[in-house]
């Protein structure tokens, strides 16, 4: 087995951060059930919960829901039960909060690793075959073939998922998180105050220039200060990404398949149509003036106020969050979905949210240096057997869901917590179906999740042509992938400063054309070459 090579990595994306991973739990106390503990056969079924000895180590983030509810893995009730349910024992270490990549960093470039990691493998420099290589992680096709026959069971019903799960040469390298079902895949678009709409006698906008029209009569009959306002954090128009108000000019934020040619939206003529709208809408006072620098913080408060009408968000944290935020300024207040705007009313839209089955966050590897690969994977199996689904999906009966004509029902505890957490902070304490992790998510999570009627008719709402457009999840080879890498880093720059000079007037449009010469310069072109070359393996595969 290879040792890690200690090399800086390039996960850095700033200055190394000098911060090691710290120790973020103890183990969990053993099932008191000792005499139920069956050791699994060699090369069969496991039977949950193992009997071992060992204690496994484990890095990965703490969840966002459980900042200021939870200090650690240990002290929150999902870890400590599925301990209890597979019977192996778990030392959890976490990065400092929005510094993974950076922690990842330094802990590879020590050599201590710990037997699993949770991390997105697919912004490895280099890919998940780079990381195999260097001897951070496993191939883990043997393991699986021998130790996981749950997830292995589910690949061969699911072929579409198995080819989405494994690199060009074939190799599996991290345990996935899965979405079960289309239903789950769609959670993000417009979002409009309909108690405005209906006092105004506006209907539901579907073209931009209707949604025009909309925020003039937020700014001038509402008195909107920020009638369209949008997260730019970490970078602007964070939530941007998959299209909307763009996507009616043909374009979205990244690579997309256009008659099976791969395109960059931000060179292409409908990227300059965008930033000719939302630079008029903000001359016009129609986008927030701090539309450079809104943060949740900030993004939240416009909307609790009133001082924003309109903005794109998901149904769950945003409707979910804000929806009782606006009732409590104004009892009439109503967030509904809106659809992704069009150019012509009844055209379909071509772009929006839409999640690949095969979602990146919560894989979990188990690192090359692992003393207890095989117990890893059987750990880890556990999330897709039977069991382990109704567990990472609805935690533990009778305490966070009860079967009523067998089908799972959440509890109070988690939707109306009697500690006054919302319910994306009480289901992140039981269960891990409202994030990520290693199972597949069951769609009878989410419309109990979505527990308002708007939350619930959102998703249909949000429906757009954007599975026909999309690029499946490839992987540059590593030579690639660096490549790669350092051309997006200088084009991603530019994009975004770029986006904002025009939108806040600073530049004029006619520079358009100037910045997509500056993009050729930075070989975007070549960046499209290298995508084109791993959808042609992936296609093959």
């Amino acid at each position: 087995m290879k040792k890690p090579k200690k090399i800086v990595s390039a996960l850095v994306v700033t200055t190394m951060m000098g911060t090691a991973v710290m120790a973020c739990s103890s183990p969990a106390p053993q099932s008191s059930s000792d005499n139920k503990n069956t050791p699994a056969p060699q090369g069969g079924p496991t039977t949950y919960p193992i009997k071992t000895d060992k204690t496994l180590t484990y890095w990965m983030e703490l969840p966002t829901n459980l900042t200021g509810v939870k200090s650690t893995h240990a002290d929150t009730p999902f870890f400590q039960e599925w301990q209890k349910k597979t019977g192996v024992p778990l030392k959890f270490t976490a990065p400092p909060a929005n510094q993974a990549k950076e922690a990842l960093n330094v802990m590879l470039a020590s050599g201590e690793l710990p037997d699993m990691i949770e991390f997105n493998f697919l912004d490895f420099p280099g890919g998940p075959e780079k990381a195999i290589k260097d001897g951070y992680i496993l191939k883990l096709n043997d393991l699986i073939d021998k130790h996981a026959p749950n997830l292995k069971k589910y690949l061969k019903e699911h072929p579409e998922i198995d080819k989405m799960i494994k690199t060009d040469n074939g190799s599996y390298y991290a345990f996935p998180f899965l979405r079960g079902d289309e239903s789950l895949m769609v959670y993000q678009g417009p979002i409009v105050r309909k108690d405005w709409l209906d006092e105004l006698g506006i209907p539901m906008p579907q073209t931009i220039d209707e949604w025009t029209a909309m925020l003039k009569a937020f700014k001038e009959k509402k008195g909107a200060a920020a009638p369209f306002t949008v997260n730019s954090k970490p970078r602007v128009f964070n939530d941007f990404n998959n299209g909307p108000f763009m996507g009616a000019y043909g374009v979205t934020r990244g690579f997309y398949l256009e008659n099976g040619q791969i395109k960059f939206g931000p060179q292409e003529k409908g990227y300059k149509e965008f930033l000719g709208l939302f630079r008029s809408w903000y001359a016009d006072g129609l986008l927030d003036k701090n539309i450079a620098t809104v943060d949740i913080k900030a993004w939240d408060a416009n909307i609790a106020s009133g001082a924003t009408g309109a903005t794109v968000g998901n149904a769950g944290g945003g409707i979910g969050k804000w929806q009782p935020l606006v009732e409590a300024k104004d009892p009439k207040g109503l967030l509904a979905a809106a659809p992704y705007p069009v150019l012509k009313k009844g055209d379909t839209p071509k772009f929006g949210q839409r999640d690949q089955p095969f979602s990146p966050g919560g894989m979990v590897a188990v690192t090359a240096t692992s003393k207890n690969a095989e117990l890893a994977v059987k750990l880890l199996d556990y999330g897709y057997s039977p069991e382990g689904h109704m567990f990472f999906n609805f935690g533990t009966e009778g305490v966070s869901y009860k079967l009523e004509n067998g089908e799972p029902k959440y509890t109070d505890l988690l939707l109306k917590n009697p500690d006054k957490l919302a319910p994306a902070q009480a289901m992140s304490m039981h269960i891990r179906a409202n994030y990520n992790g290693p199972f597949v998510q069951d769609k009878r999570y989410i419309m109990q999740y979505l527990a308002l009627p708007n939350q619930r008719e959102a998703i249909g709402v949000w429906k757009t042509d954007v599975a026909k457009h999309q690029m499946p999840p490839v992987t540059p080879t590593p030579e690639e992938s660096s490549e790669y890498a350092k051309i997006m880093t200088d084009v991603n720059t530019l994009v975004d400063e770029m986006t904002l000079k025009i939108i806040l007037g600073t530049e004029p449009l006619d520079q358009f054309e100037k910045y997509v010469e500056k993009l050729k310069s930075l070989k975007i072109d070549r960046a499209i070459e290298i995508q084109k070359a791993a959808l042609e393996r992936y296609n093959k595969r």
